[in-house]
């Protein structure tokens, strides 16, 4: 994205937020994933191995979730200021498109 646009949207500060937040909705899905995975397979050692992926995968997501909450973009104990953080990002993402078309 061009350093002007990402400047009057406001997106330069967002991207950690946009990224991070990708990040952890990625390693829901892969959690999901791994779990169903392991319950379909019949495989003891795929199993195995799946289940050491799923581990890393929460571990992984707590560590994203930990980053999140710390920089303020992420409040799973503050419904307000979750309210207020997803307010600010869709206010960007707003304007955004009105800038871009």
């Amino acid at each position: 994205m061009n350093a002007l646009i990402e400047k009057l949207t406001g997106m330069d500060k967002m991207s950690d937020q946009v990224i991070a937040t990708d990040f952890l909705v990625s390693t829901k899905s892969g959690v999901q994933n791994y779990a169903v995975a392991i319950t379909e397979t019949l495989s003891t050692q795929l199993r195995n191995t799946l289940i050491s992926q799923l581990n890393d995968t929460i571990t992984s997501h707590e560590a994203i979730t930990d980053y999140m909450m710390k920089k303020g973009y992420y409040n799973a104990y503050d419904l307000q200021a979750q309210y207020k953080v997803d307010l600010k990002a869709t206010d960007t993402a707003l304007s955004l498109k009105a800038v871009i078309g």
